[in-house]
């Protein structure tokens, strides 16, 4: 794992139990659950309305939670003004998601001064038994300074 001389407890602490207000993160209902250095857990509570008409989670929120944690995971491990723009990911849908709880876990796999390497890893937990591993995703997050 890298390391981080950038990173701030501040942001991971203002980070944790954090859910938007407004925008794809609200809708979804994305709660960050823990952040720590080049780490990162988000969740999203299977409702009706993120299923497809099979009854399944549509892969489309799968695919938008993980956009979402590439870049986030990044905040508090990058100099205070840049910001980080995801620039491709690669998803792997490995199993349908009916109910309970769908937990995205990100890692920073490698940092350079301006590029990211994020690996997801999505599991999906309800009653019936142990969470299983529903999909994997990997992308590339480009950081940017502010230009003045």
């Amino acid at each position: 794992m890298p390391e981080f001389p950038d990173y701030d407890p501040s942001i991971a602490d203002a980070a944790a139990g954090y859910r938007d207000e407004t925008g794809i993160g609200a809708f979804l209902g994305i709660t960050t659950d823990e952040v720590g250095p080049g780490t990162m857990c988000c969740s999203v509570i299977v409702r009706d309305d993120l299923l497809n008409p099979f009854g399944l989670m549509h892969g489309g929120v799968v695919s938008a939670l993980c956009d979402h944690m590439l870049g986030a995971v990044c905040f508090p491990v990058i100099p205070r003004g840049t910001w980080s723009a995801t620039q491709e990911f690669k998803l792997n849908l490995l199993a349908p998601v009916r109910d309970g709880l769908v937990q995205a876990d990100a890692r920073i796999m490698s940092m350079s001064k301006r590029v990211v390497v994020v690996r997801i890893d999505v599991t999906n937990r309800n009653d019936d038994g142990p969470s299983r591993l529903v999909a994997l995703a990997q992308g590339t997050v480009s950081l940017q300074t502010p230009r003045v």
